[in-house]
């Protein structure tokens, strides 16, 4: 029994698909032009598929799970499960108007004509904000419709806006924040789910440790317990003892979005030759 998986061929989130397998520890050949492959160490079978068709290979059951990106999974609108946000490929659906317009809020798109390639989720956006607009449905090159008179506004997917930059657009609305996720079938046999909680255990000890730095540093022993009281830990910071008398050892972990505030203080509180080291995995 193998638990079937659908990735990009090719696109931005290819790359990063196949290096959270091999972080996961599953070593596949994804040689070139290879549309189906298998995991030399997992029960995984591979299929490199176009991105916007994962949803339908998923909920047909071609596919048991995929990764895909969330904004896929909203537009096709296809019976599938998403399992895990897997915090890669971030980007954000976005209207943007030529730079000339004078935007000041989504009242400004009423009886406005938007070209996408999104029309299932564009359409939700205006509903939710009560704007009656024509959607013109175009499957590329989005940005250059405002130039060419096709439309009045786009909504695309933007990284670092410098596409619309280029084009003379600006960015007026955040329609949606996206990002690589697992999707999985949702008639799964329980032996296809027990290999993806598998799968699941491996990437979560994965992004935990990404999100998190493994730090050792030297205490006097007088300031201990305050430096303690600084580390939040797992449990609680471990201690060892120092060969140099009235000097500890502490070894903590430390979330990435708090560690500089958190280094700070330990310094200011009298802590000594802290070094920081990456974690690879994180198991709880």
């Amino acid at each position: 029994m193998k638990l079937k998986i659908a990735i990009q061929k090719s696109g931005r989130l290819h790359d990063d698909s196949i290096k959270l397998l091999k972080e996961c520890g599953i070593d596949i050949n994804n040689g070139v032009n290879k549309l189906k492959t298998e995991a030399t160490n997992f029960p995984l079978e591979v299929f490199f598929l176009r991105d916007d068709d994962i949803p339908q290979y998923i909920e047909d059951g071609v596919a048991d799970i995929g990764i895909v990106g969330e904004n896929v999974v909203l537009e096709k609108q296809k019976q599938v499960n998403i399992v895990q946000k897997l915090g890669f490929g971030k980007c954000r659906l976005s209207m943007a108007v030529e730079k000339s317009v004078d935007y000041t809020s989504v009242k400004d798109l009423q009886n406005k004509r938007i070209a996408t390639s999104y029309p299932v989720i564009v359409e939700d956006f205006l509903k939710r904000n009560g704007i009656t607009a024509e959607i013109h449905e175009i499957s590329g090159s989005v940005e250059i419709a405002p130039g060419i008179g096709l439309a009045d506004a786009i909504c695309d997917l933007v990284s670092s806006g410098s596409t619309l930059f280029m084009n003379g657009l600006k960015e007026v609305e955040t329609v949606l924040k996206s990002e690589a996720v697992l999707a999985a079938c949702h008639q799964l046999t329980a032996e296809q789910q027990v290999l993806l909680d598998k799968l699941l255990f491996r990437i979560q000890a994965v992004r935990k440790a990404k999100n998190n730095k493994y730090i050792l540093l030297n205490a006097p022993n007088d300031k201990l317990n305050e430096i303690i009281g600084l580390l939040p830990g797992m449990k609680s910071p471990t201690v060892l003892p120092l060969a140099e008398a009235g000097w500890s050892s502490v070894h903590s972990v430390l979330n990435e979005n708090d560690f500089w505030d958190i280094i700070e203080s330990l310094k200011e509180a009298g802590a000594q030759g802290i070094l920081v080291v990456p974690i690879e995995k994180m198991v709880i």
